[in-house]
């Protein structure tokens, strides 16, 4: 039944979208509790955990590593899991969840548009709106409403933090390109986690990771592990699911959800704010990734 099964596909990239957003809430519900690199480590080791055995259900050993695709991969684990999450949980301590996302949905503009700059892709009109349009509503959001504000207030820490997991994953996402050349996606991302894991691990013992351990609530051990499972493996595992099914450009499609799911939960869950200034560049940013992933040749 390849309508039933294509449903499904569909559900499964709702979901992996809500997940997604929901990792937002988990990281500001960590923020004050779990420190930044701490957070990153325990997310990671159960998401390297869940990998692990994935690709052993999958492949029946891990796959070997050429001397050549080493260094690709350390840059993976240095840029997508390392940088990103330390600057991911440390921006979340001073800045809301639902303006968090919709500055990290910029993540495929800027991929689009370096892509161009080092790999002369090209960029149609439709891309170029995109881009234009996703970076103003960023823009929006960063200076709540008041872009001229920049001039005599600056941005603020929490803002330059959460950039920088725009600037970490767009560079995962083109280094990827090399890295994924020998392998799946699920074991790049496999040993680009283990190579996180390992790498964030002395910054969380410098954090006091073995002291502060035990006295975690109920509700950070809830969010480590809604991060680790639903927010990292099981997203992962559907997004490229979708791929697979119904091709990159439909499923690609469904991130244009994150930061709506995102803002929406932290409303509901969090009682953040939604104002004027959010709600015009969650519009602003949605419709520049669409056009950018909808016009993508």
């Amino acid at each position: 039944m390849p309508e039933q099964s294509n449903l499904i596909i569909y559900l499964k990239l709702l979901l992996m979208a809500l997940f997604w957003g929901g990792t937002f809430i988990a990281g500001r519900l960590l923020a004050g509790e779990v420190s930044p690199f701490s957070a990153a480590f325990l997310r990671f080791s159960i998401a390297s955990l869940a990998l692990i055995v994935l690709t052993l259900r999958q492949y029946g050993t891990l796959p070997p590593v050429s001397r050549q695709q080493r260094l690709p991969l350390l840059f993976l684990g240095l840029s997508g899991i390392f940088a990103y999450n330390a600057f991911f949980f440390k921006g979340l301590e001073s800045i809301e969840a639902g303006r968090a996302a919709v500055i990290i949905a910029n993540n495929p503009i800027f991929i689009a548009l370096f892509a161009a700059l080092f790999f002369k892709e090209s960029l149609n009109p439709a891309k170029t709106i995109g881009i234009l349009l996703s970076i103003l509503g960023a823009v929006v959001v960063i200076t709540k409403g008041h872009p001229l504000g920049v001039f005599s207030a600056g941005i603020g820490t929490g803002e330059l933090l959460i950039f920088g997991c725009v600037v970490s994953w767009t560079t995962y996402s083109l280094v990827g390109r090399a890295a994924m050349k020998g392998f799946s996606p699920l074991v790049a991302v496999t040993y680009s986690a283990i190579v996180g894991t390992l790498l964030l691990f002395p910054f969380a013992c410098w954090e006091g990771l073995f002291q502060s351990i035990s006295t975690y609530s109920v509700m950070a051990w809830m969010s480590l592990l809604y991060l680790g499972l639903c927010g990292t493996v099981i997203g992962f595992v559907w997004y490229y699911q979708g791929i697979q099914k119904i091709g990159s450009t439909r499923a690609g499609q469904f991130i244009n959800f994150v930061p709506v799911s995102a803002v929406l939960l932290a409303v509901w869950i969090l009682d953040e704010p939604l104002t004027l200034s959010l709600l015009a560049g969650l519009l602003l940013v949605s419709a520049g990734v669409y056009l950018t992933n909808r016009y993508s040749s």
